[in-house]
């Protein structure tokens, strides 16, 4: 069964491949680097990922990750096409598309609010836009569930990204078009290239679901299916990728075996202290108050999003709920939160909260809670990354 699921899996990863575009020329507490310069001793020479010197003019002399931990995923550069000029639309006209339970990653900058339909981000995996006066990429990884907003201002300029068809831990790698440069998505790491040792700026994203993102942002603007590429917009092409008991696609790393490889997480990464929260814990517990590098949060869970990797069509997908994290600092005053009678109140003023972060009843009514940096991952992925992590445990 599981022979079967990648030959599928590698088989609708070729057919996303098309010629490859042309380059456009175009609030988060994670520092911003002060310098694109490595941070890091950079590995001896060796010979670039196979066929990557035809395909790109980046600088491979200079890498920080073993180039044999770099896989082909199939596609070439760009096979897998980046959306460079993205059109949207109001929620009522994507209303008619986009089905309630079906998961969309929610993006605000200063007062304009915007929702990237999985459904799409499955066949492009990256989006280069601009709005709320922040240059800002959308990316996801669908074999490892991960869905990552960057800025995209970097050393004075503002940078385009595509997909290189290159893997490494089975994560995307990414690139620049002005320097050609390769960036780990999971991380947001500069791994080979002119800024090698340098980090992306992450940038608050949350998947939740279409159903909570129209409710809340009526006049939010959606990612449109006009993308100019012919794509089975709503079809999951890697189908019973995410069941429990499958095992990751190209992927050579070490498995921890604290957690089931393909266990959902969320994760949280504050002043070099990482911690993983496990959904099956989430959905049991529905308010997480915690402390993470020294900072107090909040994760919330709601129950109402469909996996977008479970069945062939995206909303019959099982539910498996949408975690966010915030700060639990509010007015200078450290709010402890609660999961009572199917609704989540703070025990400081007894205040309602959807998973938003928004009060909507009480003392503090009108209240935002402050997102903190959050990522959805398969244990598999991030424990590659981040073997040291902590997992949550009740």
């Amino acid at each position: 069964m599981k022979i079967k699921i990648w030959i599928l899996v590698l088989g609708m990863i070729l057919t996303a491949c098309t010629a490859a575009p042309q380059p456009t020329q175009i609030a988060s507490d994670s520092p911003a680097p002060d310098s694109p310069q490595p941070a890091l001793t950079l590995l001896p020479a060796e010979s670039p990922p196979l066929g990557a010197e035809n395909e790109f003019t980046t600088d491979f002399s200079k890498h920080s990750v073993p180039y044999s931990e770099i896989l082909s995923g199939g596609p070439p550069k760009d096979g897998i096409p980046s959306i460079d000029a993205p059109k949207f639309q109001s929620t009522n006209e994507a209303d008619e598309w986009l089905d309630d339970r079906e998961p969309v990653v929610f993006v605000q900058a200063n007062d304009e609010t915007k929702a990237y339909p999985i459904q799409i981000l499955m066949w492009h995996e990256i989006v280069n836009d601009t709005f709320g006066g922040e240059p800002l990429m959308v990316s996801f990884c669908p074999l490892c569930n991960t869905a990552i907003a960057f800025k995209r201002t970097f050393n004075g300029q503002i940078l385009d990204f595509g997909t290189t068809g290159r893997l490494r831990y089975s994560n995307l790698i990414m690139y620049d078009r002005q320097t050609e440069t390769w960036w780990q998505q999971a991380t947001g790491d500069a791994i080979t290239g002119e800024y090698t040792g340098a980090q992306l700026e992450f940038y608050p994203a949350t998947m939740i679901s279409w159903k909570d993102f129209k409710a809340q942002f009526p006049d939010g603007e959606v990612l449109s299916r006009d993308t100019g590429h012919p794509r089975n917009y709503g079809r999951n092409p890697y189908y019973g990728y995410d069941d429990i008991s499958q095992t990751p696609f190209l992927f050579d790393g070490a498995t921890l075996n604290q957690l089931p490889p393909m266990a959902r997480i969320l994760t949280v990464e504050i002043n070099n202290e990482a911690v993983a929260y496990p959904y099956n814990v989430l959905s049991n517990e529905n308010v997480i108050n915690d402390t993470v590098g020294g900072e107090e949060v909040a994760i919330f869970w709601t129950e109402g999003t469909a996996s977008a990797l479970d069945t062939s069509n995206i909303p019959e997908g099982r539910d498996v709920g949408s975690a966010v994290a915030y700060s639990r600092i509010v007015d200078d005053s450290i709010l402890d939160f609660e999961f009572r009678d199917g609704k989540i109140f703070d025990l400081q003023t007894s205040s309602e909260w959807n998973v938003l972060g928004q009060a909507i009843t009480g003392e503090l009514k009108g209240k935002q809670l402050t997102p903190v940096i959050s990522i959805n991952h398969f244990w598999f992925s991030w424990a590659a990354f981040k073997p040291e992590t902590r997992i949550y445990q009740p």
